[in-house]
Parts: C-alpha cells; sequence; structure tokens
C-alpha cells in the first residue's frame, strides 16, 4: 500500500481529502502545519507528499524547499494544493520542483489522477534503473558485447552539467574528452565569414559525441552548446582507448554511430521527429496507462514534462508527436490530461 503524506492546515479539507485517499487504498499520514509536515517526511519517507500552501510556521513552498536539501526526501514526488490560482502562484510552485499543482476546489477524480500518474513515473524510472544497474558492466570490463554496454561503462565516469546556453567546448580548444549525454540537448555549430550560425548536428539523451582522434594535440573544430540544461558523462581520450582497445566489435558499433551523425542534420532531424520519437511517445503513453491499473483507459493526468523524462526527447519534439497522434484519432488532449481512443492504434506504433 502506497504511503501518501497530506499537509493541510483547514480541519475540513484534511479529514475529507484523507478519507477519500484511504478509501483508495492509500495508506495516509497527515500534518497540520509546514513545519509538522517536513518532520513526518523525514521521519516516515511516504511515497507521495499532497501539499497545502498558505499554511501557519511554514508555508508549502518553504515545506518544498527544505525537502529539497535532505537526500532522502529530495526525489518524493510532490504536488502542491491551494486555492492560489494565479499564474504567478503556479509558476512559482512549479519552478521550485513541485510535479503538479492543484487548484481548491477540486475534483476527486482530479487528484486520484495526479497522484496515480505521479507513482506510475518514478515506478517507471526505478525500473529503468534497476535494469540498468543489473544489466552494467564494471568499467575495464574487456567482454563488452554491444553499443549498450559502452553507455553503461561510461556512466561510471565524471558527470557533468551544463546550463541552456552553456559552451561544452569551442573552436581551439584541445580535445581531451568524449561525451555521452545523459539528459538534455546538445547542438554542435560554428559560425560563419557572415556571422551566422550553422547547425552541423544535434545530439540528445544516450548520444555520443566528441573527438575520438588519436591525436593527443588535437583541437575541437566547432563550438558544442547545451540547448537546455545538460548532463554529460566525460571520459578522457586515453581512457577511451584502453576500454575500446580490447572490444574491437564495439569499437565498430561506435565508429559506424558516430558515421551515422555525419550524414546530416536533415536526416537526423526527421529520424527524431517521425521515427524513434512516434515509438517513443505513444510506447510512454501505454507505459505510463499500464503502470496506472485502476483506470488504464480513461484520462490520465500527465504532464507533458513527465512524458518527455520518460520518453527521454525533447519537449518539442514530443508536444508535436502529441498533436499527431490527436488528429491520427489515437488520443485526445484535454488540458494537462490525455484519454486514450484507440489504444490498438497506438501499440501499432510502437
Amino acid at each position: 500500500m502506497k504511503k501518501v503524506l497530506l499537509i493541510e492546515d483547514d480541519v475540513t479539507v484534511r479529514e475529507n481529502t484523507a478519507e477519500l485517499l484511504e478509501l483508495s487504498d492509500y495508506d495516509v499520514l497527515t500534518a497540520s502545519n509546514g513545519r509538522q509536515g517536513v518532520e513526518k517526511a523525514k521521519a516516515n519517507l511516504p511515497d507521495i507528499i499532497v501539499c497545502d500552501i498558505m499554511m501557519p510556521e511554514m508555508d508549502g513552498y518553504g515545506v518544498l524547499q527544505e525537502l529539497s536539501k535532505n537526500e532522502e526526501t529530495i526525489n518524493i514526488p510532490f504536488i502542491f494544493l491551494s486555492a492560489k490560482t494565479e499564474h504567478k502562484d503556479i509558476r512559482k510552485g512549479m519552478d521550485l520542483g513541485a510535479d503538479d499543482y492543484l487548484t481548491k476546489p477540486f475534483e476527486e477524480e482530479d487528484l486520484l489522477s495526479a497522484i496515480e500518474s505521479r507513482l506510475a513515473k518514478v515506478s517507471i524510472l526505478n525500473s529503468f534503473k534497476r535494469e540498468k544497474k543489473e544489466t552494467a558492466p564494471v568499467a575495464g570490463n574487456t567482454g563488452l558485447k554491444g553499443i549498450e554496454d559502452l553507455r553503461s561503462i561510461l556512466a561510471n565516469y565524471e558527470l557533468l552539467e551544463f546550463k541552456k546556453g552553456d559552451n561544452i567546448y569551442e573552436p581551439g580548444r584541445q580535445s581531451s574528452y568524449f561525451y555521452l549525454v545523459k539528459r538534455g540537448v546538445v547542438k554542435v555549430h560554428r559560425i560563419d565569414s557572415q556571422g551566422k550560425e550553422l547547425i552541423t548536428e544535434l545530439f540528445k539523451e544516450d548520444d555520443f559525441f566528441g573527438n575520438m582522434s588519436f591525436n593527443s594535440a588535437a583541437s575541437y573544430e566547432d563550438f558544442a552548446t547545451a540547448m537546455e540544461d545538460t548532463q554529460l558523462y566525460a571520459v578522457s581520450k586515453e581512457e577511451l582507448h584502453k576500454i575500446l582497445a580490447n572490444n574491437g566489435r564495439v569499437t565498430l558499433e561506435l565508429v559506424e554511430v558516430l558515421s551515422n551523425n555525419l550524414s546530416g542534420l536533415k536526416e537526423q532531424l526527421m529520424g527524431m521527429a517521425y521515427g524513434s520519437v512516434r515509438k517513443k511517445t505513444a510506447n510512454t503513453i501505454l507505459l505510463f496507462a499500464e503502470k496506472i491499473k485502476k483506470h488504464p483507459l480513461k484520462s490520465i493526468r500527465i504532464s507533458r514534462a513527465d512524458l518527455a523524462g520518460v520518453a527521454g526527447m525533447a519537449p518539442e519534439s514530443l508536444i508535436r508527436t502529441l498533436s499527431d497522434f490527436k488528429k491520427e484519432g489515437m488520443i485526445e488532449i484535454e488540458g494537462r490530461n490525455i484519454k486514450l481512443l484507440d489504444s490498438q492504434a497506438l501499440r501499432a506504433v510502437v
């Protein structure tokens, strides 16, 4: 039974909401103010937190900020429940890291759907992590079976973080590292004689990029820039060469992957937009529907950011694909809700 922490100072709302959740088979903990809520969250580590904003002693924003500082509570899904309906208030809550924001008065189904969706997301991501951990080879292993094993090895190296607009490297800098994108999107570009930017390549999650040259004095010829907040695994070229030295098959696969990246930006964008993106989007929607077992074919409350995060794609690509699915009669989009109209057609995409 999943554990929900409800932080709400209004006695009537707290008791009614707790009863609703208990009738829906949740184990419910309650707190009457923000300070008490933080203490109960740290002591009980609930699966999800539903929190009011305007409360005595510590408001909901303060609760979220406090829990975000603690390693044990930072990843607990957090839903704001508030009478504050202005866009700036909603935006503030989401900017602080909240997973969802419901305004009072709310429909029972909306609250349950929001909770189910957040728990489903956590379940999906945790299953991905478990699979990755179980199959991850140890760094230095010379028995790599394929390119996925190489990705698992690089995930043991230094993780670098870049904000949107940060340069990862620039022309003239010595090319000392090779990269694997963990999260975000990176563009490789150069500036022509008229000062116009020319984008030559785009890299997303799980893509490799960088200079593999065995010449230690080689330098980059282009810029590489984060198009959104991005995380990259960085391995020195010397370490990469050691890994590949005894794994000829993986070396050939990597060379093929990098060669395909050189086939041109148009082909890459078309592939992202109409190939794997459709499959990833369809698969992710079906995955959420499967995890939310109570109402698998009814409206499911999923934010576009969550879908994009699980599917591993840029939100812009996801939105275009959702629009295509809507035009094709597979889904309906009702605000932040997605309703499956033709699950068989969606499965056919996968």
